[in-house]
């Protein structure tokens, strides 16, 4: 392993570990660490974005050329993503929302089924 592999992957874990802590104070009550959970997570975005920008120059590929085709099917990935996650939420954060969050987490798998055919395309 080169060194320069070993930091990506030191800044990928740092920041995903600092993005999934964010996230749970923010949805775990009993913590009571929403506002301290925000920035937690929002700092966990910020070195992900900085790794994947590092990434980016390090492979010599031009940062301002964007690929719309690909923006498209990756935010339809973001929003069936989100739609499961907000069934979830709804089964195990608010009490009674089992059934609607249940009909929400259907949804999404659906949506996130519905993801291979985009990016893969039918033959």
């Amino acid at each position: 392993m080169e060194k320069k592999d070993f930091a990506y992957l030191l800044l990928g874990v740092v920041g995903g570990l600092l993005f999934a802590l964010g996230m749970c104070m923010c949805l775990l009550p009993e913590w009571d660490a929403f506002k301290p959970g925000v920035v937690m997570t929002a700092l966990g975005v910020l070195v992900l974005l900085v790794l994947a920008l590092v990434r980016w120059i390090a492979a010599g590929k031009p940062v301002a050329k964007v690929n719309w085709k690909a923006v498209g099917k990756v935010a339809y990935g973001v929003v069936a993503a989100l739609v499961l996650g907000t069934g979830m939420c709804m089964i195990m954060v608010f009490e009674g929302l089992m059934i609607p969050g249940i009909l929400v987490g259907i949804v999404g798998i659906i949506l996130l089924l519905g993801l291979i055919p985009v990016v893969k395309g039918l033959k």
